[in-house]
């Protein structure tokens, strides 16, 4: 499975954003689906996740501003990013297989969000 992750960029604070990846693989139906995030000097973060009956789970620093979401037919996944602040700014990868708790059979290449105060 390969992810191919866009849609970052440059965002005041208070703007949205929404991340798209795409995957190749028939499984991806199957797969739990997620996204990280890494700010400058930090360890990466869980952010989201996505399971293959639709239920999601969110980190508290994001929820009730982010909401991910899936379409199996066009085998993608989205971050939908509302109400962006300046902590939100980082490289946000998205991973697909879920093998354990924060650990993923397969990682996109990551795609930039930077938001400006």
């Amino acid at each position: 499975v390969q992810l191919q992750a866009c849609g970052g960029g440059l965002v005041q604070a208070g703007g949205s954003l929404r991340l798209s990846c795409a995957a190749s693989g028939r499984a991806f139906r199957s797969y739990t689906l997620a996204w990280f995030r890494q700010a400058p000097g930090k360890e990466r973060e869980f952010i989201a996740l996505i399971d293959w009956n639709i239920d999601t789970d969110y980190a508290d620093s994001v929820k009730g501003r982010f909401a991910i979401s899936r379409d199996n037919a066009k085998n993608a996944v989205y971050l939908q990013m509302n109400s962006l602040k300046p902590e939100d700014t980082a490289v946000y990868y998205c991973a697909a297989q879920r093998i354990r708790v924060n650990e993923y059979g397969y990682w996109g290449q990551g795609t930039e969000v930077t938001v400006s105060s």
